[in-house]
């Protein structure tokens, strides 16, 4: 068993895990997670995370509304559009409403998933405002904000520097320097597989200049599991070859890492 390990992003509520769902977040504590933070991305998803939450004493969860989830229809895949759109008809303000009760549920520590995605086909003011109106909700409920920052390092900055939320940047991308003074506005910094990748050299560099005291783990599950994995379905006990990594970077042990991060999550979601 590795130890503790302390997931602060996965989205056990996908179709990925229909099938053995119960039976794997059941499984984690005997794998060494102590903690997961399960994210909502719109309307839609947000009851199942809830009812994870509830289920299992180790699970928390974040409810926002996901830059993804303003693709219009067109640009949408099989499952077709998030509720976002077939529901409110892009009114993401009225969704934010309807989604308003959520946080009054202790289970609820953060607002999230949201932030900013210029990979996809989104109309950038829309994602600005609603990124914004995100932050606000965040500061207004003192909760922590989990951040998306896909190709938007400059905008993301920008709201985060005039507001100064606390929060995570989830999966993050950005250069050394600006994981630094993130850390310093009190920001986390969440590295998942990704940074494992061989390719991961800007991760690499952010993970050697931040103190341990400002990193926190996270899957991004089912997505994204690490080397030597990579290409599977990713789960919360993956992590152990994220800390593993990051121990090797920094000449520590992993469970100093592993210790750590877990410390830091129960920090930044004031558990």
């Amino acid at each position: 068993m590795t130890g503790p390990i302390f997931d602060t992003h996965a989205h056990y509520s996908a179709r990925a895990f229909d099938a053995d769902r119960d039976f794997l977040l059941g499984s984690l504590p005997g794998k060494g997670v102590v903690g997961v933070c399960e994210q909502a991305t719109h309307s839609g998803d947000a009851p199942k995370v809830l009812e994870l939450a509830h289920r299992y004493p180790w699970v928390v969860a974040a409810v926002g509304i996901h830059p993804e989830s303003l693709l219009p229809a067109a640009d949408c895949g099989e499952e077709g559009p998030a509720p976002t759109v077939s529901v409110y008809g892009g009114d993401w303000a009225a969704e934010m409403r309807a989604l308003a009760p959520y946080y009054e549920d202790p289970k609820v520590v953060a607002v999230g998933e949201c932030g900013l995605d210029y990979h996809w086909p989104v109309p950038k003011d829309a994602q600005l405002a609603m990124f914004e109106a995100h932050i606000r909700l965040a500061l207004e409920l003192d909760k922590p904000i989990i951040v998306h920052d896909r190709n938007a390092h400059a905008d993301v900055y920008a709201l985060l520097k005039k507001y100064q939320p606390k929060g995570i940047v989830h999966c993050y991308s950005g250069s050394a320097d600006d994981a630094v003074w993130l850390a310093k506005q009190g920001l986390f910094i969440g590295f998942g597989g990704a940074c494992t990748f061989k390719g991961a050299k800007r991760a690499a560099k952010a993970i050697s200049a931040l103190p341990l005291e400002s990193i926190v783990l996270e899957t991004d599950c089912p997505y994204m599991a690490p080397e030597p994995v990579r290409g599977t379905r990713c789960d919360s006990s993956l992590i152990r070859y994220v800390g593993e990594y990051i121990a090797q970077l920094r000449g520590i042990s992993a469970e100093e890492v592993f210790r750590t991060t877990a410390e830091n999550a129960r920090r930044v979601y004031g558990l």
